[in-house]
């Protein structure tokens, strides 16, 4: 049997996989094994009391989290004219239409988020075969389709969370750094779970928001209380 690590010892003594734990627990728990050469993201996994095969009970959409993800967020904006001046002034990293669109044909460019003005959609539907395995295709459920593209990159450089049910009728994303202390880690989460109560589906029944987990890049998932974050 192979020696536990430093960090396996610890999360031995501290993690009960069976328990639910206050937000506070579970962070001073992930920050006991942190990594001593990056700054992990803290990551949540949310449950909901939805069937994924009902393409009516597919949830999707986005929320601006009030504390930043604490990283820098490239953006690449399908526009022209006026749209494409403003995305520039707005800090978009890429801005372009069809010379923007070969960039990512050839894998020239690396980025987090990709927004397009309505009419630039006629360059980006053609991406989708590029785009859409990398969750990267622009969606007006999200925000990324949008003609105020000022409003969008703000949006998206602050930290907006963008999120979509997954077959198992989960929702993963990202809500800070393992250095966020657990108040803006607390924010971040009922932020997020306040915008996914707003999109319930109507033929959803019983308990919506289910079993809830977060997790650092490194490490385990842990479950939280549920109440902690309403």
């Amino acid at each position: 049997m192979s020696k536990l690590t430093k960090k396996q010892k610890i999360l031995q003594e501290k993690h009960d996989v069976e328990k639910m734990y206050s937000l506070n627990e579970a962070m001073e728990i992930i920050q006991s094994v942190k990594s001593d050469k990056f700054d992990e993201s803290i990551d949540i996994a949310v449950k909901l009391g939805v069937d994924p095969n009902q393409s009516d009970q597919n949830v999707r959409g986005a929320v601006t989290l009030p504390n930043s993800l604490g990283k820098k967020v490239v953006v690449a904006v399908f526009a022209d004219g006026d749209h494409a001046s403003d995305a520039s002034a707005a800090g978009a990293d890429y801005v372009g239409m069809e010379d923007l669109a070969d960039k990512f044909t050839k894998e020239e460019i690396k980025v987090d988020v990709v927004i397009s003005t309505n009419a630039a959609m006629k360059v980006v539907g053609k991406l989708g075969q590029v785009l859409g395995p990398k969750g990267l295709m622009p969606n007006p459920k999200t925000g990324t389709v949008s003609d105020d593209v000022t409003t969008a990159i703000k949006n998206v450089k602050a930290g907006q969370v963008r999120f979509r049910t997954d077959k198992n009728g989960i929702i993963h994303g990202s809500i800070g750094k393992v250095t966020f202390d657990s108040k803006k880690i607390k924010a971040n989460a009922s932020a997020l779970l306040e915008e996914l109560n707003k999109l319930k589906p109507a033929s959803a029944k019983g308990i919506f928001i289910g079993n809830i987990s977060i997790s650092s890049t490194m490490g385990p998932g842990i479950k939280i209380n549920p109440g902690e974050l309403a």
